[in-house]
Order: C-alpha cells, then sequence, then structure tokens
C-alpha cells in the first residue's frame, strides 16, 4: 500500500521543490508521472527541468517514448505510459484512492498562499486517509522541509 505526502509550500514554487523530490524518486529506482492540470504549464516545466542543475531524464507525454521515460510529464486525464512507481501532482489534480494504494508514492505539491489550492489539498487529504491511505504532510514553513504531526 502507497503513501501520499502533501508538500505545502509557503517559501519557494514547486519548481524549486521538484528537481530535490525528482532526484529522490529516481534514486529510489521509482519511474514518476508528474501530473499537472494544463499542458502549457507542463510545457514550461519541460523547459525548466532540462536546465536544472544536474540531469533528469524526462519527456512529456504523447512522444514516440514515453514508455522508456523515467520521468513523465502528463496532463491530469492523460494516461502514464511509463509505469509509474511515484506521482507527482501539482494543481490540485486528483489522486484517488485506489491510485494512491497502487503506488509506492504519491506527492501532492500545493500553493500555500492560495486559498483555493490549501481547500483542495484538505479535501484531499481528507478523502485519501479517509480511504484509509497512509498520509504525511511536510511544510517549510521554518525555512527548511519539516514533517510536521
Amino acid at each position: 500500500m502507497g503513501k501520499v505526502l502533501f508538500y505545502h509550500l509557503t517559501r519557494s514554487p514547486a519548481e524549486a521543490l521538484l528537481p530535490v523530490l525528482l532526484g529522490k524518486a529516481l534514486s529510489a529506482g521509482w519511474r514518476v508521472e508528474l501530473r499537472g492540470a494544463e499542458a502549457d504549464r507542463m510545457e514550461r516545466l519541460d523547459q525548466q527541468l532540462w536546465q536544472a542543475e544536474g540531469f533528469l531524464p524526462h519527456g512529456l507525454a504523447g512522444g514516440p517514448h514515453d514508455t522508456r521515460q523515467p520521468v513523465l510529464l502528463t496532463v491530469s486525464g492523460q494516461a502514464p505510459g511509463n509505469d509509474p512507481a511515484c506521482l507527482m501532482a501539482l494543481d490540485g489534480v486528483e489522486v484517488a484512492p485506489a491510485e494512491a494504494t497502487r503506488l509506492d508514492r504519491a506527492c501532492i505539491l500545493f500553493d500555500g498562499g492560495d486559498d483555493t489550492a490549501m481547500s483542495r489539498a484538505r479535501d484531499q487529504w481528507r478523502a485519501l486517509t479517509g480511504a484509509g491511505v497512509e498520509a504525511e504532510y511536510w511544510s517549510e514553513e521554518s525555512g527548511r522541509w519539516e514533517r510536521k504531526r
């Protein structure tokens, strides 16, 4: 059964945390689906990941090599073609309890300065934990990432 980690962004954008989380997931030997709500956002992230420090092999879904991508950037509703063990969800996209339990890990990143994003994250927390999915809450409020209890 998988675990869902909620990342409450208060000091930095998702673009700053993603290379760290993706690097850890790849080090664990996982293939990753990075899921967003809009194609334009995922195209921008694609460019940013190529420019990030270090090499993070990835591709946008819909390419000829989706099945070989260690990290596949998708838009909500698009089937991941890389058989991911880890899902990283942005912009309030759905992570269903049944999906979370099939994965080794799911990460939900949300903007603490956006009331809609905060409300959506709370709803997701209730839905996932209510379905018996193990969840952790991480905050960068102190200036570094800490698990909150």
